[in-house]
């Protein structure tokens, strides 16, 4: 049987993600592109997408890998390097705080909120944060979990719904770009600034 490494081989990553395929998303969905600037929010410590925007974006290109627990980004900073990718610099900011992430507002061209807002109650915070830190016609991507019941799933009072987000992205100025099933337990949102 093929892998997904096998099939991709930018996929040659420490770790690996069964339920997304963070390479395709990036390049096929979202559409990063050579040379742009990236924020992952709330990259967690695995890094799946941080590490394949990173790819994706080459040298010229930047990503901010941004969480709020230290040592977790002292990690991704340490599988950055491991890759060989020295486009990625390791944000610590709490996403909740509007203002609070020290990356130059309206500069990024794609921020990614991916599996994050299912675990804190300040959706609308978060968003307001993303969006804030693009340029115009900068996008924001949400993937979150659906609203399904896999026994590994975040618990469904938990779960943020694709109406949920639309609605504030509606608050936030947003206009939707595209929807997309990001596998096949996650749904995923396009937002343009």
């Amino acid at each position: 049987m093929e892998t997904n490494t096998e099939k991709n081989p930018a996929n040659k990553f420490f770790g690996g993600n069964n339920l997304l395929d963070a390479y395709q998303i990036l390049s096929q969905q979202v559409k990063i592109q050579n040379n742009q600037v990236v924020a992952d929010l709330g990259a967690g410590g695995a890094a799946y997408f941080t590490m394949q925007a990173a790819k994706i974006v080459g040298s010229q290109g930047q990503v901010y890998a941004v969480d709020v627990v230290k040592n977790v980004l002292s990690t991704i900073d340490s599988k950055a390097k491991m890759s060989g990718l020295y486009n990625v610099k390791t944000i610590w900011s709490d996403l909740e705080i509007f203002g609070a992430t020290k990356i130059p507002a309206a500069s990024l061209d794609h921020a990614l909120l991916i599996n994050t807002l299912f675990q804190s109650n300040k959706h609308a915070e978060m968003m307001a944060e993303a969006t804030r830190l693009l340029k115009p016609g900068g996008r924001l991507t949400v993937i979150d979990w659906a609203d399904l019941n896999p026994s590994f799933a975040p618990p469904q009072e938990r779960q943020v719904s694709q109406e949920e987000v639309m609605a504030i992205a509606q608050k936030l100025s947003l206009s939707l770009d595209s929807a997309f099933q990001a596998g096949t337990y996650h749904f995923g949102l396009i937002f343009i600034k």
